[in-house]
């Protein structure tokens, strides 16, 4: 009978986009590999036609109703009990929290959690209150016998150990989930002429925390001072974030000549291509942010905030432009910087590109991750 691998997401798109490639190496070495996430019925028959299993389960991701958890917690521990997954890979912090406690109540043999940044948290949105609830249940989670927490960037770390959430000697260092460097190639920029302004490209969830107010600051600046420049979002909307921007704020801002609206992308290796700069000076608490990542593959110089997650991808004068969070004139300056001076685009551009390939690859990506669970479960997978 084969193994099962259970990977439970908070979205089943965060499974194709971030998690894939783990699924399909553990399909390969003999094992069945189960999804579970929010419904989603057309990446569901997606993830069948690849020979996958999914499960929906009622996740509310944007919910912090205690009756909504505790329905995920008894769902997550049915599916738990139905399956008996010889190894549980739970990703993000509802699936932590909640899985976690499944686990623990199920008897689940080997529990990977995988923190892939600390959003909201990171803010302390509803003061020390709600940090300490958190850390609580952190701590009752990541206290499986057999665990290990899969750390994207340092400063996550830190606030773990800090928090005594994580127990020593059961974490490992993760950056990022991968690119796959061959369907991400090198691009030149495209020519600039005035028929051609150069084009700024913000390619994220449409929320403030990542650095869009920020961006769209710097679109005014540009277009008051007459400065040939298109600034263009590429992302959709997150009505479920605390800091979604709104429907009438992107209509107001695309009416006004501000920005254009290209919506969400499903082939972003030709949409990043097409930009001159990427700029996305988030302070939302990321991970390691993969869009970062992608950007660096495809050629393209980047200005970010000097946040947790960002400076792991972006270095200082290297491959892109830190600026400090929440610093509208800095970032006008430094996009304006990059804008102006097309040789030192072309030079942090390569250096993105030779940096994503020594350190962000699918293949280094999968490698780590199968020696996170060759750790849990003792053996090769």
């Amino acid at each position: 009978m084969s193994r099962r691998l259970l990977i439970v997401v908070q979205e089943a798109l965060f499974f194709t986009t971030h998690r894939l490639p783990v699924g399909l190496a553990m399909q390969q070495r003999g094992w069945e590999v189960h999804v579970a996430a929010p419904a989603d019925p057309a990446i569901a028959a997606r993830l069948a036609a690849q020979g996958f299993q999914f499960h929906p389960i009622p996740l509310a991701r944007g919910s912090r109703s205690p009756f909504a958890d505790l329905r995920l917690l008894g769902a997550l521990a049915v599916l738990f009990l139905r399956l008996r997954p010889d190894l549980l890979h739970l990703v993000s912090i509802k699936p932590m929290i909640w899985g976690g406690m499944a686990a623990r109540l199920t008897g689940v043999p080997a529990v990977i959690h995988a923190i892939t940044g600390l959003g909201f948290v990171r803010r302390n949105e509803g003061g020390g209150l709600l940090r300490s609830i958190l850390e609580r249940l952190y701590r009752i989670a990541l206290a499986h016998p057999n665990n290990l927490a899969i750390f994207q960037n340092g400063d996550d770390l830190a606030v773990f150990e800090t928090g005594r959430m994580v127990q020593p000697g059961r974490w490992m260092m993760i950056r990022g989930c991968g690119v796959d460097m061959q369907r991400f190639v090198n691009r030149p920029e495209a020519p600039i002429d005035a028929a051609h302004p150069p084009i700024v490209m913000f390619p994220a969830r449409l929320i403030g925390d990542k650095g869009l107010y920020e961006f769209v600051a710097a679109a005014k600046h540009f277009k008051s001072k007459q400065i040939p420049a298109r600034f263009v979002l590429v992302g959709r909307r997150d009505p479920l974030s605390p800091s979604d921007i709104g429907q009438d704020a992107l209509d107001d801002w695309v009416a006004r000549g501000l920005v254009e609206y290209w919506g969400f992308s499903d082939d972003m290796p030709d949409t990043l291509a097409k930009a001159h700069v990427i700029a996305m000076p988030s302070f939302y608490g990321e991970g390691v942010p993969r869009n970062l990542i992608e950007a660096c593959a495809v050629g393209r110089a980047i200005v970010t905030a000097d946040a947790p997650g960002c400076r792991e991808v972006v270095r200082h004068e290297e491959n892109g432009l830190l600026v400090p969070a929440r610093d509208a004139a800095a970032t006008t300056s430094a996009i304006g910087r990059l804008l102006e001076d097309a040789d030192l685009r072309r030079r942090l551009a390569a250096a993105g590109r030779a940096k994503a390939e020594a350190e962000f690859s699918v293949e280094h990506f999968v490698t780590q991750s199968l020696a996170a669970y060759r750790h849990v479960l003792g053996q090769e997978p």
